[in-house]
């Protein structure tokens, strides 16, 4: 991700012109009926909006084009929990004797619970010797991201007969902010030479090297200059990694960056297949590639359904207030824009249009872009790509947390209820009330 993609921040750096209120996302009219249908169902069965509708046939399409353009390389690749916490999908990828990679000890739990096997367990993340001490696991995958971390980590490791490895820094990694400063993560080259070594000594099964880049990796160039400066830092450690983790997020299809450009306009995985590639040459020891482009897999296997519940024009601009918007469902429309659309058909003439959420904040502002005149209070939308950190990032600011469904290509089902008040207070005041009971 460059530093107009950046996640996270609260705030946005670009302004959309009338220029760029007409854009194109390049889907095509299959997929979009394919959705149109979805949501209709859901509607029909009794759906109350906001909510979120997601698909296993996307992440199968997205299973196929990794597996075509990587076919002759020896690739894993693990499904990053974090970016899609959704259980169905979960279960779905145990039962293909896929792996998941966590980055906290709820998403740890999870696996477990779900039934994961450790040995198909991947551990990242910083700070994890806060937690992972409580969790006696034979045979996990665990890259160490400090020197605190190996220090608190190692005899366990060792008793339990963990795979491990090191996170380290390279410079491509930097805060996506500010670009000038280098993220908190890993180890750079400095401290990962003498970690390597100390953890050889100490007889560890030591077999992965990994970084982290971030999300939206715009070239594969990225990739080759990160996997370089690797290979520089194992050829000094003398340490020949069985397992290359290539952290980072391929971008997306079908989502533009503020400006209006698709995020991923210079990425191709055919450039990426020759990275690997090159990369299994310069690093002879390995035996599998490791990948966990979360976004990339899964961004396309959600939309978010809205209903219109007001319409107003303001100098020019026609505002339509939904259900459901940034500040409750898509935080990611703060640096990024997706495709949106109507679910019944709107004819006439297309106006400068805001797509807001109900919350009392102008930052809700789910899109602007040209949109029919003709749309009223009481017609839905769709947010399309709402995939990937739409669920993590959910909030509940003066609102509930919305419904969530699944389809599994046969039925589509409530996997998630429509939170309610009382859950929602409960949230805020139950340990206050409890103390009150109990005084």
């Amino acid at each position: 991700m460059d530093s107009s993609l950046s996640t996270g921040t609260l705030r946005s750096r670009h302004t959309i012109g009338r220029a760029s209120l007409k854009k194109s996302f390049g889907h095509t009219r299959a997929t979009i009926e394919f959705w149109q249908k979805l949501a209709k169902r859901a509607l029909q069965d009794g759906g109350q909006t906001p909510f979120y509708l997601f698909a296993v046939a996307p992440i199968k399409q997205a299973l196929s084009e990794f597996a075509q353009a990587f076919a002759v390389l020896p690739m894993r690749q693990w499904l990053s929990l974090k970016t899609q916490p959704l259980r169905p999908l979960l279960s779905w990828w145990r039962k293909r004797g896929f792996g998941v990679e966590v980055v906290s000890e709820f998403e740890l739990l999870a696996a477990l619970k779900e039934g994961f096997a450790p040995k198909d367990i991947l551990v990242n993340g910083p700070a994890k010797h806060h937690w992972l001490t409580r969790h006696e696991c034979e045979r996990l995958n665990v890259n160490f991201d400090s020197a605190a971390e190996i220090q608190a980590l190692l005899p366990i490791a060792r008793r339990l007969d963990w795979s491990c490895g090191i996170r380290v820094q390279t410079r491509q990694e930097f805060d996506p902010e500010e670009p000038a400063y280098p993220t908190q993560f890993g180890f750079t080259a400095q401290e990962a030479v003498p970690a390597l070594k100390k953890l050889t000594k100490a007889g560890l099964r030591l077999e992965t090297i990994h970084f982290h880049l971030r999300t939206n990796v715009p070239t594969a160039v990225i990739y080759k200059r990160a996997l370089e400066e690797t290979g520089e830092i194992c050829k000094l450690a003398h340490f020949q990694p069985k397992h290359l983790d290539c952290g980072g997020g391929f971008p997306p299809p079908h989502v533009l960056t503020r400006e209006g450009e698709p995020v991923d306009r210079n990425f191709s995985l055919s450039e990426m297949a020759k990275v690997y590639q090159h990369a299994l040459r310069r690093f002879p020891g390995a035996q599998q590639i490791w990948v966990e482009n979360g976004r990339w897999l899964s961004a396309r296997s959600g939309i978010l359904i809205l209903q219109v519940l007001d319409t107003k024009q303001r100098r020019g601009m026609q505002h339509l207030i939904c259900d459901g918007g940034r500040t409750l469902n898509a935080l990611v429309s703060n640096w990024e824009q997706h495709e949106l659309s109507t679910l019944t058909a709107r004819s006439g003439r297309n106006i400068p249009t805001t797509v807001s959420g109900p919350t009392c904040m102008a930052f809700d502002q789910l899109a602007r872009r040209h949109l029919p005149k003709s749309i009223r209070a009481g017609d839905h939308l769709i947010w399309f790509e709402a995939g990937a950190y739409h669920l993590p990032w959910e909030t509940r600011f003066s609102h509930a947390r919305a419904a969530v469904y699944w389809h599994d290509d046969k039925e589509i089902r409530k996997v998630r209820e429509r939170e309610s008040f009382e859950d929602w207070w409960a949230s805020c005041s139950g340990l206050a009330k409890a103390a009150e009971n109990n005084s």
